[in-house]
Formats: structure tokens, sequence, C-alpha cells
């Protein structure tokens, strides 16, 4: 076998490869021993079958396994050769007749990782917050714990529906005189007025109480999820079955020990504690940012277009789950190209970002673990709410064990790059807006969590 290598640009390599009729006779052979081994046809014992008799019957199954064989040797012997790791799969560009007795060529390209210049990123100067807790922001955060373990109980007096009731409803929807199933549902519980349901049929049921019925018609929004219903009007029957209105706990030591404290005044202490570490974690991550970015402007290079290509389908596919969560059809975003020109400069900067941090992780010389893969699978699983062993599966089923370490090096490489930064802390601003860190799932099961390691 012999090949050559020509650089398309300066992450791409195209590979030609030239194979006399020898090694192809051999391979097939080869292919030919493995498959008649277990093969019985009358006639003949089993792996008794000659082995001419096998190729004749069976040309298209041996050859085709004889190619994928040789392909495969061929791939390790030359990347091997050429000391490079592709950043993603190899692609056949042409490939000629594989038959015995002949010569054999094909070429295939790859992309790899581009050499980067790093500047210098030891002693950076970055400037962060210093994080202090208010007593607003404390409230707000026990607030939060009082919503998750609400109540909802039963209205016993004849009222509306109002804004943030569970109301339990049982509807049909009529195209025509043709009822639609798939639409039509019995008790079916939803949140009142917070844009669970569509305008149109809250309407429906807006002057009702319990035991009321209505019926009118409703006009789908043209960038509603199912498409045959998009723009359409259809006939509804709707009857309100009762209202259920949400009673928040006291807020006292019996409320503590819901998550193990003895004391209102013990958890208050463990929230604010949380509290801080999350807004101290934030705080970090926008100086981080600020670091990184102060790297990835003095860095030019090329990028490979299949890692563009990837991160631009992770962005795609997250804004399409978006729409769909809010019930409207995704197409309403645009065309697959579209999106793609919208997107692809938030791509690139992704990728550009994630090269650099691998490149001073090469450089610093920072592994990964099986250890740290494995935790990093248990907590985005139960951040997902799934099972450990579901997600290593995927990881491994769509070849992304190799950028789930990637991403966990590419964040070790950031807090060596932090490590080494010179921080100036700044006294916090007077109002902090920090409601999107007090997330109450979140504050309830670390809660839970730290005492429990008590």
């Amino acid at each position: 076998m012999e090949y050559t290598v020509e650089e398309l640009s300066p992450v791409k390599r195209k590979v030609t490869v030239k194979v006399p009729a020898e090694e192809i006779d051999a391979a097939i052979n080869a292919a030919v021993s493995i498959f008649k081994k277990d093969l019985k046809l009358p006639g003949f014992r089993k792996g008794k079958v000659p082995s001419n008799i096998v190729e004749q019957r069976f040309k298209r199954e041996v050859y085709g396994q004889a190619e994928i064989d040789l392909l495969n040797v061929h791939f390790n012997e030359i990347l091997g050769e050429m000391g490079v790791t592709p950043v993603s799969g190899l692609h056949l560009d042409s490939v000629n007749d594989f038959e015995r007795g002949s010569d054999f060529s094909y070429t295939f390209s790859f992309e790899i990782k581009p050499k980067i210049d790093l500047p210098e990123y030891h002693g950076l100067k970055v400037k962060q917050k210093k994080v202090e807790i208010t007593e607003e922001q404390l409230n707000r955060a026990l607030e939060s714990l009082r919503e998750r373990f609400a109540q909802y109980e039963v209205i016993k007096e004849d009222r509306k529906p109002q804004k943030g009731d569970k109301v339990v409803v049982s509807f049909k929807f009529y195209d025509g005189d043709k009822l639609l199933k798939d639409m039509s549902k019995d008790f079916f519980e939803f949140y009142y007025g917070v844009g669970d349901a569509l305008e149109d049929f809250e309407k429906l049921i807006a002057d009702l109480v319990p035991g009321g019925k209505n019926q009118g018609e409703i006009t789908f929004p043209e960038d509603f999820i199912n498409k045959d219903l998009a723009g359409k009007t259809v006939r509804v029957e709707v009857e309100l079955h009762n209202i259920k209105e949400k009673v928040l706990p006291k807020l006292d030591d019996k409320f503590a020990e819901k998550f193990a404290f003895k004391s209102l005044d013990e958890l208050k202490e463990r929230v604010k504690e949380r509290l801080k570490q999350e807004m101290e974690d934030m705080e970090k991550s926008l100086a981080q940012k600020k670091l990184l970015d102060q790297i990835v402007e003095k860095v030019d290079v090329v990028l490979p277009e299949t890692l563009v290509e990837r991160q631009l389908k992770i962005i795609i596919d997250r804004e399409r789950e978006k729409v769909e969560r809010q019930g409207k059809n995704p197409d309403i975003l645009g065309t697959e190209e579209e999106l793609k020109q919208k997107f692809k400069e938030e791509a690139e900067a992704i990728v550009k970002a994630q090269l650099v941090l691998l490149e001073i992780a090469e450089r610093e010389e920072i592994t990964v673990t099986e250890e740290e893969v494995e935790r990093k699978i248990f907590f985005t699983a139960y951040e997902m709410g799934i099972d450990p062993q579901t997600l290593r599966e995927f990881y491994i089923k769509n070849n992304l064990m190799y950028a789930l370490r990637d991403s966990i090096l590419a964040d070790k490489a950031m807090e060596k790059v932090y490590e080494y930064a010179e921080v100036e802390y700044e006294e916090p601003e007077n109002e902090q807006n920090k409601e999107d860190m007090e997330k109450p799932n979140e504050q309830e099961s670390q809660v839970h969590a730290e005492k429990s390691e008590e």
C-alpha cells in the first residue's frame, strides 16, 4: 500500500491510497476464511465448504467485508504514521471497484485540530465582584422554598378562576361535526392565567364557577405545534370541575424541619450560605469568561468545519426545543440554512474558545480520569432527571465520549487560567440582580443534600 497526503487547508487533509492486487487478494482470502468458518451448505460439513464456492456464492458479502477490514487497517496505519487524530470521522471521497486480481485505489479526507499559537495566559488581570447577601435576596430564596412546598386545595366557595389557580376541566374539540379525539381530554389539570393554555381557551372558562359549562370557537395560532390545526378554527365544549388555590406553608420552625433543620434560623443560615456560594460561583464564571475573552481575541486560527457544524446543530436543536416547549411549531424560526447563518458566529466563537482551552490543557499536561468522567455523567444525569447509565449509553452510542472528555479538559484548563490570574475584587453594587440564581428546586435539593452530609 502506498499513499500521498494533500493539505487542503491548515486543518484539512486528503489522502490518496493505492493498493496492489496482491494485497486485495490477501484481504479477500482472509475474509473468505472467516466467512466459511461457520458456514454450512447442503453436501458439505460445517466449515468445510471450499473457498472458491464461498467466494462465488457470497461474493457481495465477502468482498464487502474484505474491503471494510482492509480500509480499517489502512486508516490506523496511515493516521499512526502521520501522527494525527481526526476531530471527527473520516470521509471517503472516492473508491474504485474492489475486485480480485485488480489494483485498488481510494481517497479519504478528515479534519484535525489546528495549530494554535497561544498568547501569554499567566498573570492576566481581571475584576470580580464580591458577594454580599441582602435581606431581600434571602427572603426571595426562602419564598422560593415555600413555593416548592405549596399545597393546592379545592375551594369551597363558588368563584371564578384567578391567576395562579389550578383548574380541572374536561373539554372536547370539534372540527365541524368531527370529534378531535387527540385534542379532547377528561379531568385535565393546568395552571390558569400563566400561559399554560391558549388565551381563547381560558376565556371560555373565565366566567365559570365549578360545575359550569361553556362552548365556543377557538382559532389556533399560525405557529401552533400541530401543523394540521395551525390557523384553524374549531368548536370547543368545556366543563369546569373544580378550582384549586395555592396555599403556602408558614415560614416557621416546623417548615425548617422539612429540611432536617431544628429551627428556622438554622434553615435561614444554610440558605444564605448556599445563595452566597451560588452567587460567588456566578461572579467567578463571569470573571473566567473575561479571562478567556482576553486570550481568544489574540488567537487567529482556522476552525474545522465539522466542529462548527456540530456546534451549530447543538444550538439549532436547543432553539427548536425552546419553541416546542411553548407549544409552537419550530418551523417559525426559519429554514435550516437561515438558522445556520443566524447562529454561525455564535457556533464559531464557542468552537474557537474550546480549542484554545484544549490547547492550554495540553500545554499544562492536564488529564481527565475515568472517575471524573463518571462524576460528570452522574451529575449531568441528576440535573436532567434521568438514569446515569441511560446517559452513558447515549454518549457511547452517539460517539460523544471524546467530546465529554474534552468538555472536562476545557473546564480544568479554565480553572488553571483563573488560578494564574491576578483577580481584583470589587465591592458589590447596591442592587444586585441575582434572581436567576435563586431557583427553588436547586435551593431545596442542595439544602437537603448538605444536611444529609452532616
